[in-house]
C-alpha cells in the first residue's frame, strides 16, 4: 500500500493508542473518523500519524516509473563519465568505445538493471511482486504445455551448453577467428563462475508455491537463463562480426531463446521472476562487455 503523509493534530490520537501499551511496528488497519479527517485515513501506530490510503497498483506504477527515471539518469551519467575518462586517461579506449557506442550503452543499461534488481532481491522488496507474477503464470499457463517448457529449459542445462560452446569455439579457432572463439569460450566460462559465486553468496530460497522438480543450488540467479543469455549473446555477436547481414536474425533468435528459457523456469516454478531478469541481464552483459574492448 502507498501512504501519503498527513500531519496529525494533537487531538486526533487513534483510539487504539489508548488501549495498546506497545504499538505494533506496522501500520494497523483501523479506520480513523476523527474530527477534521475523512474516513479513508488509517493510523500508523508506530509513529502516531495518519496516512492517506492508496491502491497497491498505484504504488507499483509510481515506483516503477521512479526507478526507470533514476536508472536512466545513472546510465547517462556513467556513459558521459566513461567517455571523458577514456578520452583523458586512456586515449586508446576512446576508439573502441566510440566505435561501439550502442553496445557500450547496452552494457551500462544491463549492469545498472542487474544491480538495481539484485538490491531489491536482497532487501526483500521484490517478494510480493515475484509471488504475484509466479501465481499468475501458474494459473494461466495450461498444464499441457509443461512438457514443452521442460524441453525448452533443458536447452540451458550444462550438459547441452558446454559441449555446444566447446564445439563452436574449436570451429571458430579452426577458421582463424580467434577473437570470436575466445568470446564464446570466455562468455560461457565466466557465466558458470558467476552462477556459482552469486548462488553461494545470496542463498535465496527457491519458490515453494506448488510441487516442482528439485534443482541444485539457491534460486538467485537462474543458472539456466544466465548461461543461455551468455552463450546466445556471444554467438549472435560472432555472427554479426562474421556475416553482418545475418546479425539481426541471429540477435532475434538469441532473444527468443533467452526469453523462452526464462519463461520456462517460471512456468516450472523453480525460480522467481527477478531471478530470471537478473540472470538475463548478467548473461547478456558478459559477452557485450568483452566485445567493447576489441
Amino acid at each position: 500500500m502507498l501512504f501519503l503523509h498527513v500531519p496529525a493534530l494533537p487531538s486526533q490520537t487513534c483510539l487504539t493508542h489508548r488501549i495498546t501499551p506497545t504499538p505494533p511496528r506496522k501500520a494497523c488497519s483501523c479506520l480513523t473518523r476523527s474530527r477534521g479527517y475523512p474516513g479513508n485515513l488509517i493510523c500508523n501506530h508506530s509513529t502516531h500519524r495518519y496516512f492517506w490510503k492508496a491502491s497497491v497498483g498505484a504504488r507499483v506504477i509510481f515506483e516503477f516509473i521512479e526507478d526507470i527515471v533514476k536508472m536512466a539518469l545513472i546510465v547517462a551519467c556513467l556513459y558521459f563519465v566513461l567517455g571523458e575518462a577514456a578520452r583523458r586517461m586512456q586515449p586508446a579506449w576512446s576508439e573502441p568505445i566510440g566505435k561501439h557506442r550502442l553496445i557500450t550503452l547496452w552494457v551500462l543499461i544491463l549492469a545498472v538493471s542487474a544491480i538495481k534488481l539484485t538490491e531489491d532481491v536482497i532487501g526483500g522488496e521484490s517478494g510480493p511482486i515475484d509471488r504475484a507474477i509466479l501465481l499468475f503464470i501458474h494459473g494461466h499457463v495450461p498444464r499441457a504445455l509443461n512438457g514443452f517448457f521442460e524441453a525448452v529449459t533443458s536447452t540451458g542445462a550444462s550438459w547441452v551448453l558446454l559441449p555446444l560452446a566447446t564445439g563452436i569455439s574449436i570451429a571458430l579457432l579452426w577458421a582463424r577467428r580467434r577473437f570470436e572463439s575466445l568470446l564464446v569460450a570466455a562468455s560461457v566460462l565466466s557465466a558458470a563462475m558467476v552462477i556459482y559465486f552469486v548462488k553461494m553468496v545470496v542463498g535465496r530460497a527457491r519458490p515453494a508455491l506448488w510441487d516442482s522438480e528439485w534443482y541444485w543450488g539457491s534460486s538467485f540467479p537462474s543458472g539456466h537463463t544466465l548461461a543461455v543469455a551468455a552463450f546466445a549473446t556471444a554467438v549472435a555477436l560472432c555472427v554479426s562480426r562474421i556475416r553482418p547481414a545475418a546479425g539481426t536474425l541471429a540477435l532475434s533468435l538469441a532473444i527468443a531463446w533467452i526469453t523462452l528459457v526464462g519463461i520456462s523456469r517460471l512456468v516450472l516454478g523453480v525460480h522467481w521472476p527477478t531471478d530470471v531478469l537478473v540472470a538475463a541481464c548478467i548473461g547478456a552483459f558478459l559477452p557485450l562487455a568483452m566485445s567493447v574492448v576489441h
